[in-house]
């Protein structure tokens, strides 16, 4: 019954999260990591840090990620959750610019994941989707500035979460994959194509709105850097900050 609660608060806070609710959020993450330590769930435990996790990242606490990345892996290192962290962790780096320990991590992912049978239900949130670990790697390699390869793994991501009439089975990687075609497009001079892909990535129904604020404000920083006089690229600023007003706190430091 504990296992069962602490599974359901972990639900309920990313939730929470998702919607705007940091505050409610972070205390029901507490609650399912207290339930998940008096019942001795390691993997109820490990999801708990990999929220906190996730709460740092989209907050540009990117120490903070690392160290609840590092406590989760420790806590919950037989648990598929620890690939997620490893990936949680890659990213937190790329953001803080050491691409060697970006690679040190990702490498730590893939090995676990190699290790791990083939999941069951995809569809379990808590689940670890092996075709994910490619999405997080292409948020690390778009920062580093590998963007033959990150351009590569975002239309994988793609192509993955599209059924062939065209409907997204994955909105939200889809959208964050977007993003990284944009920011390549930007990169190479291409601002049609950036802005096409930027507005898409804002489109739709299901948004992770801090992960897509996180990801949309690097795409905002290289129209600000190469764009900023083309009142094509103004529209899309702010319209991007118009979404981020909606989430003052979650827009990083």
């Amino acid at each position: 019954m504990l296992a069962l609660s602490g599974w359901l608060a972990l639900l309920v806070g990313c939730v929470e999260y998702d919607t705007g609710a940091r505050h409610a959020a972070a205390s029901t993450r507490q609650a399912a990591l207290s339930l998940a330590t008096e019942a001795d769930h390691a993997e109820v435990a490990g999801w708990a840090h990999e929220m906190r996790a996730w709460f740092a990242l989209t907050t540009g606490d990117y120490r903070g990620v690392i160290a609840a990345a590092q406590a989760g892996a420790e806590t919950a290192q037989h648990h598929g959750v620890a690939v997620q962290l490893a990936a949680q962790e890659a990213k937190a780096w790329a953001r803080i610019g050491d691409r060697r320990q970006v690679e040190v991590a990702l490498d730590k992912g893939r090995r676990l994941l190699e290790g791990m049978p083939y999941p069951e239900n995809l569809d379990n949130h808590f689940v670890v989707d092996p075709a994910k670990f490619g999405f997080y790697a292409m948020d690390c390699y778009r920062l580093v500035g590998e963007d033959k390869l990150a351009r590569t793994l975002a239309e994988e991501v793609l192509r993955a979460g599209t059924d062939f009439d065209g409907t997204e089975r994955s909105p939200m990687r889809n959208a964050e994959a977007r993003v990284t075609l944009g920011v390549t497009a930007a990169r190479e001079g291409d601002l049609e194509q950036a802005l096409i892909m930027g507005e898409r990535a804002l489109e739709g129904d299901r948004q992770s709105v801090p992960s897509l604020i996180m990801t949309s404000r690097e795409l905002a920083a290289e129209m600000r850097r190469r764009y900023n006089s083309e009142p094509a690229a103004q529209d899309y600023l702010a319209r991007l900050h118009a979404l981020a007003e909606q989430r003052p706190g979650f827009m990083p430091r």
